[in-house]
């Protein structure tokens, strides 16, 4: 190509060596975009990296405003304005020590560690006590199978039995409740609650002379099931009941005279209304009539006197209502929430309370929500109190007991016309 010829394409303006007005007299030889007037690609490129203008209007030229550069980019056409960064009059300040940055750590820890404290005290500190009072019952075989066993029942029933044991008593405690010094352990007390699938529970007290047959013993009253001299207990107290009755008991719980005491105290007594003096120095018993509150050595004389026209017969009723009342008075809200009342209610009642093996702190616990809910008292009607050759015994009124115990089987709650005062 001819010299000419390659001066006449270096004076031609083209895209790639445009000046800064777009002509041939206003190109830059050195290659540097200039602003054009007329707009274009070099004034869309600048307007890049251009300061934005201020909130209050233009800037006038010359002003330190105008002057002062800016890293954010103006929007292209057809793009949004990005977001203003946020004043930091009121965000972090930076003092470069790192001052502020401990400072959130150590509340970021103490936050946790108080979170760790709290979860501590409200679940697992509870769940600790709970496993713990749960070893602390005393468990027995009370619910063995055995062949002709009632099946499984609708309805829900726990065998309640105050034995007569002296275990945990020293002498002076025994001779302040009067409770003799005799070994091995008998029942006075015999009680079924029933809690019906659908109704009001009930609680039935079974008269200890109720005759019945015994596996291994013979037709005797019920009371000797119970005792070991017979070669007696639990299991085979709970098997002539359900014999007798045809009634599956499900939950098994036995008191002694200690842990009876202990728990009344432990909820800071009972209130009873006796509607007459009472007087009974082999219970260790004086009391007035009218509305009192019963301690622990009191409250056991109660429930096991005799000394009344009716003999066996008002104290079933007695031990009805009294166990009622300190069931009541165990679950009210004014013991539960006071840690005095409820840790040693617990610890006593879980220390003496003998179980079946199957049978848990929980069950107590229904057991105990259940009498608390205003239960019926009642017993198993009763027919006549002959006396044959193991003494004068209860028989059972056979058409009334069974329509109780056929509600029972059934899970029904037991019809007034069976309920024995």
């Amino acid at each position: 190509m001819s010299g000419w010829a390659i001066k006449a394409m270096a004076d031609t303006p083209n895209g790639h060596n445009r000046g800064s007005g777009g002509s041939s007299s206003g190109r830059d030889r050195t290659g540097v975009f200039r602003r054009n007037p007329d707009g274009g690609i070099p004034d869309k490129v600048e307007r890049l990296y251009r300061p934005a203008p201020p909130e209050d209007g233009p800037a006038e030229a010359g002003s330190a405003e105008a002057a002062e550069p800016t890293r954010r980019a103006s929007p292209v056409d057809g793009e949004s304005a990005p977001r203003r960064p946020a004043s930091r009059s009121g965000g972090r300040v930076y003092d470069g020590s790192g001052r502020a940055r401990r400072e959130r750590q150590r509340r970021a820890r103490r936050f946790r560690n108080v979170s760790v404290v709290v979860l501590v005290l409200l679940v697992v500190a509870p769940m600790v006590f709970y496993f713990w009072s749960d070893s602390r019952l005393q468990r027995v075989d009370a619910l063995p199978d055995y062949e002709g066993r009632p099946e499984d029942q609708p309805g829900t029933t726990y065998m309640i039995v105050g034995s007569d044991s002296r275990e945990g008593l020293t002498e002076d405690d025994m001779d302040t409740l009067r409770t003799g010094s005799a070994e091995g352990k008998r029942t006075d007390t015999i009680m079924v609650l029933y809690v019906p699938d659908d109704g009001k529970p009930s609680i039935i007290s079974v008269p200890r002379d109720s005759y019945v047959e015994i596996p291994g013993i013979g037709a005797n009253k019920i009371n000797a099931a119970f005792a070991e001299a017979l070669g007696g207990g639990p299991s085979v107290l709970v098997q002539s009941f359900e014999q007798a009755s045809g009634v599956r008991i499900d939950h098994y719980v036995e008191i002694g005279f200690a842990g009876f005491v202990d728990i009344v105290d432990a909820v800071g007594g009972v209130e009873m209304c006796p509607e007459e003096p009472l007087e009974d120095p082999k219970a260790g018993l004086d009391i007035e009539a009218g509305c009192q509150t019963m301690d622990g050595p009191t409250a056991l004389g109660y429930v096991r006197t005799r000394a009344t026209i009716r003999a066996d017969l008002d104290r079933i009723q007695r031990q009805r209502e009294f166990f009622s009342a300190l069931v009541s008075e165990a679950t009210s809200p004014a013991t539960l929430l006071n840690p005095f009342q409820s840790v040693p209610l617990v610890v006593n009642g879980t220390e003496t309370f003998s179980v079946d093996e199957d049978d848990h702190l929980m069950d107590l616990a229904r057991m105990a929500l259940a009498m608390g809910d205003s239960p019926t008292t009642t017993a198993v009607p009763i027919g006549s109190t002959p006396t044959l050759d193991v003494g004068s015994v209860v028989l059972w009124d056979e058409t009334r007991s069974e329509e109780m115990f056929s509600a029972m089987r059934n899970g029904e709650e037991i019809p007034e016309s069976a309920l024995q005062d």
